[in-house]
């Protein structure tokens, strides 16, 4: 009686191993390297601004990319926040004015919006979300034209309600898309509960629903304060000198455009306007990549 054949496991020799895993590290390697390049890129000009922000006009002229212990100082960084030209602590209150208000209104009107969105069944739903979304597509510059003459003839033009209402109105598409996509994730039975406890929707949302919301609250608050901080076309057009409202971008202009030629002036201010959103995002960056996280899976 012959014995039945039986197949020996293959055994992966160590040259099948390397030649399975150059493919990989060639990979690895060549992505790291793409990522240096866009770094140092971005990293640049960041490096020398900082540095040149703390040297005399001599020194930067001749090594802008080089600091020596004995041209640092922090006269000139002291000069721009003491300046009489550029008063950064005010800009730093209206800009921050601006932010707390653009984030509260924002998700005053977003949130709600989102939640029908996302609990919603039908194409009409569907409709409201794309319709929204479309907003992501529009630069925000080629709308500025039509909203200053609606705000002209409403009687909001060079004042902080008109700009507030533009800077909110510019902050819903990106926010409602980010709600919608994380409310999708929070379970039905929530809402089910709340209202077997006589719950009506708005209260439902309000006090089940939108606390849970804290992650992607967090993301959107980042993303709009940055936006609102760096924003320079906005408050120029929308506030104008006129006003005699400077937010920190239109103060920086108005300072640095009389010292185009004194580096002293120009690098200094340009820190101090800078310097205040690079510590935010650093510090909630990991806020952003939560509610990202949290709205792209499915609870």
């Amino acid at each position: 009686m012959a014995t039945p054949l039986t197949k020996t496991p293959l055994t992966k020799t160590p040259l099948m191993k390397q030649t399975r895993n150059r493919p990989s590290l060639l990979a690895g390697t060549a992505r790291w390297i793409v990522l240096g390049v866009f770094a140092i890129t971005m990293l640049i000009p960041m490096y020398t601004m900082v540095i040149n922000a703390f040297k005399p006009q001599k020194e930067i002229i001749e090594n802008p990319l080089l600091i020596t212990p004995q041209s640092f100082t922090f006269d000139f960084l002291w000069a721009a926040v003491t300046s009489s030209r550029f008063n950064v602590i005010a800009a730093y209150g209206v800009t921050l004015l601006f932010v707390v208000l653009v984030n509260l209104f924002c998700i005053l009107l977003s949130a709600p919006v989102a939640y029908v969105i996302a609990r919603g069944r039908s194409k009409w739903h569907l409709g409201l979300l794309l319709l929204f979304v479309t907003g992501l597509f529009i630069p925000g510059q080629v709308t500025l034209i039509p909203v200053v003459f609606v705000l002209r003839v409403l009687g909001l033009i060079n004042t902080i309600p008109g700009f507030i209402l533009f800077e909110t109105a510019a902050t819903l598409p990106v926010s409602i898309f980010l709600f919608s996509a994380y409310l999708r994730t929070v379970p039905r039975d929530i809402d089910e509960a709340a209202s077997l406890d006589g719950a009506g929707p708005i209260r439902s949302f309000w006090t089940c629903i939108f606390p849970i919301m804290k992650p992607v609250i967090a993301t959107m608050v980042v993303l709009n304060s940055i936006g609102v901080w760096n924003d320079f076309v906005s408050p120029q057009i929308i506030l104008g000198p006129s006003s005699g409202i400077y937010t920190v971008t239109t103060g920086v202009y108005a300072a640095v455009g009389q010292f185009s030629t004194d580096y002293t002036q120009v690098f200094p201010t340009l820190l101090l306007a800078v310097l205040p959103a690079l510590i935010f995002f650093i510090v909630m960056q990991r806020h952003i990549i939560g509610g990202l996280v949290a709205g792209a899976t499915k609870g």
